[in-house]
């Protein structure tokens, strides 16, 4: 009997709850075997192997929904998969190039002659566009963040915590699962630095934060010291039980606050442009954003600055960072919203 995955949304793009699903799915087609083994040898080189898992487990429904056997793998057949696929076309290309790198594992194994995916071309992708938060929404964001801080003994340290989280978010341009894996000796008072451990491309990085920041986590420890003077709990964002704080923690105190203060707008597909809804990674976009426009406004080189921001922010290569370069802020990103929007309504 076949397993069924849900429908609907969950096939318009990969996002992590749909992600944690998958990690709970075993694979089920005639490729079960050589799909897990990928996967171990995959891991066993160091390399990450939560999405590829997620990616190959809807190639692995596509292989049960076609009945697929191996005399079906043609570059036809993944033609038909790319169109049937109800997703964005970068969803699509994602699924695609992980597929590519499994038969290349079955190429070198002898499991087939040829990758029959490798020539299958990717679909054109929409133009993305990030939600930009002008400073002044920024801190129109953290006031609204800090008056959801519950003045109550069960709750005032978790969700002091969490409003710490979104500052880091705001003011020094984390991802979100930085400040949440922070360990207490990660941050040093004497001189105002975090130490970020094996980030998102296994590097780590010691940063400073702005004063304000350091004023804000110094007297959360102060707090949390005084108020829990036995507490073992090793994280610099403590939640309960010796724990951190939690990603959907942290999410949805952050859509609490965009609503607060009307920024609950819809993510928005106007050609083929995708406008982005507010979310915790707009906070990242928007630090960057917006250091780099006041480097122009200060009348210096945005480009002179880029390695120095690309280190901060932790990239792989300070040439990632130039993608910051194509909203030069949340005007400009709202001029082009609008402008986008006039143009497809002339074609009507």
């Amino acid at each position: 009997m076949k397993t069924s995955v849900p429908q609907g949304p969950i096939f318009m793009s990969i996002p992590n709850s749909c992600e944690r699903y998958f990690l709970m799915k075993n694979f089920e087609s005639f490729l079960s075997h050589q799909l897990n083994e990928f996967l171990a040898y995959r891991q066993a080189m160091g390399y990450a192997v939560k999405h590829s898992r997620s990616h190959l487990f809807i190639f692995d429904r596509y292989l049960l929904d076609k009945e697929a056997v191996w005399d079906s793998l043609t570059p036809a057949f993944f033609l038909q998969m790319r169109a049937d696929l109800h997703m964005e076309p970068v969803s699509v290309n994602t699924v695609l190039l992980t597929v590519r790198v499994f038969f290349r594992f079955l190429l070198r194994r002898g499991h087939v002659e040829k990758s029959p995916v490798q020539d299958v071309p990717l679909l054109k992708e929409n133009v993305t566009v990030p939600f930009v938060f002008s400073p002044e929404q920024t801190e129109q964001l953290m006031t609204a963040v800090g008056k959801r801080v519950r003045r109550t003994e069960s709750f005032f340290l978790i969700d002091l915590a969490m409003y710490l989280a979104i500052l880091l978010l705001a003011r020094c341009g984390l991802r979100i699962s930085e400040p949440l894996r922070l360990l207490r000796h990660h941050y040093r008072t004497d001189d105002c630095t975090i130490y970020i451990e094996k980030t998102k491309f296994k590097k780590d990085r010691l940063i400073p934060v702005p004063k304000a920041v350091a004023d804000e986590i110094n007297n959360y420890l102060s707090v949390r010291d005084r108020l829990k003077p036995d507490d073992k709990n090793p994280y610099l964002l403590a939640n309960k039980n010796q724990s951190p704080l939690n990603d959907y923690q942290v999410r949805f105190a952050f859509h609490q606050a965009a609503r607060d203060i009307g920024l609950n707008q819809q993510r928005r597909v106007v050609g083929n442009m995708n406008f982005l809804q507010p979310s915790p990674h707009s906070l990242r976009h928007s630090f960057a954003i917006n250091t780099l426009r006041a480097i122009i406004e200060r009348g210096e080189s945005p480009q002179s600055a880029l390695p120095v921001l690309s280190a901060y922010l932790g990239h792989k290569k300070y040439h990632y960072s130039t993608v910051y370069l194509k909203v030069a802020d949340a005007q400009s990103r709202n001029d082009l919203l609008d402008f986008t929007m006039w143009q497809e309504w002339k074609k009507i």
